[in-house]
């Protein structure tokens, strides 16, 4: 029985040991723009039946109304995030963009997934072609493309996703394209790759895009960015109660392990 109880405590330990990590990457991506915070989800593994609930005493005509049953530990059964709106963090940056509500901007990954992936990071540059592409290191191009010519000497994004551009040679601003969203069943089922992007899933479905504010997609705010929904205070305390219960289940480890070494001692 103590190497039952030296498995389980065991399982609980690497279970806890996998809640840490989610927590410090959580942490770690505190001002990451757009980043989604993950939770940890658990489940109790299987039991060892000793005695079924209803069986019949053998003594008085009755039934016993509950049974037997020793669990075997607890495993992760997977990670979950949460898309919960991030704050608007203002950058006064005409290419920076924040989608108030749901939606994801689409980029252009090469080969990856079917070639485009999603992100909610809205930091946006213009490349040496003119290309709207994400600010980062990578530097994806926004699907729909959408091209600004280098004589453009401003640009503007309306909330509607409509990007002009002011042509010097024009007395109206003009129109280069506009910022599509897509929109998942099951955003919690996209697959996560780094850079701020994710890619579709059998279990997020397919993408149903359309423009911004339309169809149950957010709008666009120009001139701001969606900062991180990590609450760091939360992470704090779940950090504590991770820290304890792995505490106590080495507790219970180093307790099987001085009962078992008992019985080996009583046995020799």
């Amino acid at each position: 029985m103590s190497t039952l109880a030296l498995n389980t405590s065991a399982s609980g330990m690497s279970a806890l040991n996998t809640q840490l990590d989610v927590i410090a990457n959580n942490l770690a991506n505190a001002n990451t723009t757009a980043f989604k915070s993950s939770r940890t989800n658990f489940q109790d593994l299987y039991y060892i039946e000793k005695k079924q609930p209803g069986v019949e005493s053998q003594i008085a005509d009755a039934t016993s109304p509950i049974g037997l049953f020793v669990g075997l530990g607890v495993e992760v059964a997977g990670t979950q995030l949460d898309f919960e709106q991030g704050p608007a963090i203002a950058t006064n940056r005409p290419l920076d963009v924040m989608i108030q509500g749901d939606g994801f901007l689409q980029v252009d990954v090469g080969e990856l997934s079917d070639g485009i992936a999603y992100t909610r990071d809205g930091s946006l540059a213009l490349d040496r072609d003119g290309n709207l592409v994400l600010a980062n290191n990578t530097g994806y191009r926004i699907e729909p493309s959408i091209v600004i010519p280098t004589e453009a000497t401003a640009v503007t994004i309306g909330n509607d996703g409509s990007v002009y551009y002011k042509d010097p040679n024009a007395v109206d601003m003009v129109l280069a394209g506009t910022l599509e969203l897509a929109l998942f069943q099951n955003n919690a089922g996209l697959e996560t790759i780094g850079q701020n992007l994710y890619l579709e899933t059998y279990a997020s479905g397919g993408p149903d895009t359309s423009d911004p504010g339309t169809d149950g997609t957010g709008t666009i705010q120009a001139g701001y960015l969606e900062g991180s929904n990590v609450n760091p205070v939360t992470e704090l305390v779940d950090l504590i109660r991770t820290q304890r219960t792995f505490e106590m289940n080495s507790q219970a480890l180093q307790a099987a392990d001085e009962t078992l070494r008992t019985v080996v001692n009583i046995a020799n």
